[in-house]
């Protein structure tokens, strides 16, 4: 049986190399992780946020509910962020909007314009929307206001995420 023997050039060779491709995985690991890292974490989609308001107490006049997400996780940052939504009933369902305007992300107030009372209003541009959300023509805003999602539970209203306003 023959044996080849290593040169010390190719020793050397074979040893920097070894080294170099380790230092070069110890570099490439954390971007490789921080790439995937989005795609493995697990998602609380779906999460309805309890409201203090009782369904029986809505009419079709939209009123303001506040409500609070406890815990909202931003990258490494937890916090609290308080929300609004204007929520009212059409007939047997309830129906919640958004109150971010669709033009420069102004809040809307339901009544804001004594010309228009029965109309959602943003002070900002003087943006209109109907009942439905859906932007008035003519006035700057770009498109109806959103939707949230809505699950009643033991006579309590909950409000899931926004979604674009189906009701237009």
């Amino acid at each position: 049986m023959m044996s080849k023997k290593v040169s010390r050039r190719q020793f050397m060779s074979y040893t920097l190399m070894g080294v170099g491709g380790f230092m070069a995985s110890g570099m490439l690991m954390p971007m490789v992780r921080f790439a995937i890292d989005p795609v493995l974490q697990t998602k609380d989609e779906g999460d309805f946020i309890h409201t203090q308001h009782k369904v029986d107490e809505l009419s079709e006049t939209p009123i303001r509910i506040d409500f609070t997400i406890k815990d909202r996780k931003d990258a490494w940052y937890k916090s609290d962020v308080s929300n609004t939504a204007w929520v009212y009933k059409n007939g047997d369902t309830v129906i919640a909007l958004s109150p971010v305007c669709k033009h420069l992300g102004c809040t809307v107030n339901w009544g804001g314009d004594e010309k228009h009372p029965d109309q959602f209003f943003c002070p900002c541009h003087a943006g209109r929307y109907m009942k439905n959300g859906d932007n008035v023509k003519g006035t700057p805003p770009l498109g109806p206001l959103d939707e949230f999602d809505v699950k009643v539970e033991d006579g309590f209203l909950y409000l899931g995420k926004t979604k674009p306003n189906t009701l237009v």
